[in-house]
């Protein structure tokens, strides 16, 4: 008898003991004269119910989790059905049930290199219909979708690609920011690990609409597994003919430095040199990589590209609020009872998806306040939790979506403390080129200090300060510090007041 089942060999599921659960299955299966066919994909995004062990019955999959080894022997004797950590139907769970999957359509569902599963599930559609098409027509479907960079900055890809295409040079390139640096977020590295042909396909399409031969995704030393799925996945679209003699992909390994995600940076450190900020103009679409016409995207920019090519920039677009158009996938972490990836139109409530989808906080004491963006986003209180999320929208209430990661955080949370953090952060990071990030952050940790101990003149001194940062900072390093740490003083000036003494 064979038995087919599926097991996440994503990060996060390999940190809570997926391997060993496989063992525990296979070990299982040979006791029982049975063959089992065991097959890794990505993860479904739920990640409190990782290891999730998934099984098909009759065109559904039913799922088991969070597994242990000591669970396995239970899933064998109950035939797979009864179980106390039977999930039912993995599409059925609601935290899965309300999404709407485009960029991550796939992940989950297939092991992540095996290409005749992504073009069973769909997967080459979009490039096929691209090799149909002109290049300005490609450049006019995508600015059609108001697909816009997913990376933070929200800056429309369609204009992006246009420039590059009519940028003057014989060589051009292609360059996907996989540098995932955000405090709170995991989307790149679970596609990679999940889906790797989708962001391949992408940066194909890409290529063609701009005219470049060449194709680098910057990604961080920190992510081993997905960085050998990627090389895998490369090698498999070469012998299958989708990379080779007109485009090709090599990938480029970072340090880990934080100021690298931002795009000239980025680019310095894939040319050999210290990651630091360009001074700008020329931008990257004129003078990028070797100083060749370059597009610079984000990751879950460019995965976003097959979804649009294959059904339509009209269908993309019914997605969405306002300016803010297609879906997002939203990186969920911190103190909160439900965590994981969750892919949904723009426009969700950060109160419906923090205290309905996620259901608060693990701890279940209540929420105090959710930062939006990485560690260099804005902090939200409660009063602030029907504000749609959405570019226009998170900058109306003073704040910004990034990469879309949010971090919650209970009543415990020391708002003084942590917007002291920022500043700190800030200082670790800087590269050093421009003076407001690299001293400011400094002057804003002896200023917060001094908040913090009393001084009634230092909250005007660090509003100037943020100011300073803000207006001249070359990056968004030092230009979003500001948003952490003036909303934390805003919303919460009760984290700031002097710690009293202890009556005696």
């Amino acid at each position: 008898m064979s038995l087919t089942l599926y097991l996440p060999l994503d990060a996060a599921a390999l940190a809570l003991g997926a391997d060993e659960v496989a063992r525990a299955l296979q070990t299982e299966a040979e006791a029982r004269g049975l063959d089992l066919v065991l097959k890794r994909t990505g993860t479904r995004g739920m990640v409190w119910l990782e290891p999730l062990l998934e099984i098909e019955e009759n065109g559904l999959r039913m799922g088991f989790g969070p597994l242990e080894p000591a669970d396995v022997p239970a899933l064998f004797e109950g035939a797979f059905e009864d179980h106390p950590k039977a999930l039912g139907p993995v599409e059925q769970i609601p935290f899965f049930a309300r999404q709407t999957r485009l960029a991550f359509a796939r992940c989950g569902i297939a092991e992540p290199l095996d290409l005749e599963a992504y073009r069973a599930q769909g997967g080459l559609k979009g490039l096929d219909r691209a090799m149909t098409m002109t290049p300005e027509e490609i450049v006019a479907e995508i600015t059609t979708s108001g697909l816009r960079g997913r990376g933070g900055a929200g800056f429309p890809t369609g204009i992006k690609w246009k420039t590059v295409l009519e940028a003057g040079g014989k060589r051009k390139a292609v360059v996907c920011n996989a540098d995932e640096g955000d405090s709170g977020t995991f989307a790149d590295r679970m596609l990679i690990e999940g889906d790797p042909f989708c962001l391949i396909e992408g940066m194909a399409i890409c290529a063609r609409a701009v005219g470049a031969d060449r194709g680098y995704v910057y990604m961080r030393s920190e992510y081993p597994q997905a960085i050998a799925t990627l090389d895998a996945s490369l090698r498999i679209a070469r012998e299958a003919g989708i990379l080779g003699e007109h485009f090709d992909i090599e990938d480029r390994v970072g340090a880990g430095s934080y100021v690298c995600g931002e795009e000239t940076a980025l680019l310095n450190s894939m040319e050999g040199k210290r990651g630091t900020v360009r001074p700008k103009p020329p931008l990257p679409a004129h003078k990028g990589f070797m100083g060749r016409p370059t597009v610079v995207n984000n990751l879950i920019t460019l995965a976003s590209v097959p979804a649009i090519l294959s059904e339509g920039a009209e269908h993309y677009r019914s997605f969405g609020l306002g300016r803010s158009l297609g879906t997002v996938p939203l990186q969920i972490a911190g103190n909160v009872r439900r965590g994981g990836l969750f892919e949904a139109a723009f426009g969700m409530t950060i109160g419906e998806l923090v205290e309905g989808v996620c259901g608060g906080t693990a701890s279940g004491r209540p929420v105090k306040a959710v930062q939006i963006g990485g560690p260099l986003g804005a902090y939200f209180p409660r009063s602030l939790f029907d504000t749609p999320l959405g570019y226009e929208e998170c900058d109306e209430a003073g704040g910004l979506i990034g990469h879309a990661g949010l971090v919650v955080f209970d009543d415990t949370a020391e708002m003084g403390a942590m917007a002291r953090f920022a500043m700190e952060f800030c200082a670790v990071e800087s590269c050093g080129t421009c003076t407001p990030c690299r001293i400011g952050a400094v002057r804003g940790m002896e200023t917060i200090d001094r908040i913090l101990a009393g001084d009634p003149a230092a909250p005007e001194i660090l509003t100037d300060l943020c100011e300073t940062m803000r207006a001249g900072s070359l990056c968004a390093l030092g230009g979003f510090t500001p948003y952490p740490v003036e909303s934390a003083l805003r919303h919460f000036p009760e984290d700031f007041a002097p710690a009293r003494e202890a009556a005696e």
